[in-house]
């Protein structure tokens, strides 16, 4: 599994999620890919970001197979998560 989250340094959201992030990493054993979109426009461009951040895009053999949009607290991101595993 591979996740890879894209926010930027002006959103809340993001901000207010950053400290969920350590921890989504522990629970799972996953390093998360963190992309923000003010410095790495490039590589983000695939994901075809719209106008609300974060998005979380879940990857299991390359292929999306989950995208989580806006803000969430530890426990819905957890719960999401769990149902694709």
């Amino acid at each position: 599994m591979e996740i890879i989250k894209i926010g930027a340094m002006w959103c809340p959201a993001c901000l207010v999620m950053k400290k969920i992030w350590p921890k989504i990493e522990e629970d799972y054993n996953v390093k998360i890919k963190h992309l923000d979109l003010d410095f790495d426009e490039e590589e983000v461009k695939p994901y075809n970001v719209g106008d609300i951040l974060p998005v979380i895009v879940i990857k299991k053999d390359g292929k999306e197979i989950k995208r989580i949009i806006g803000e969430k607290n530890y426990d819905s991101l957890k719960k999401e998560i769990d149902e694709i595993l």
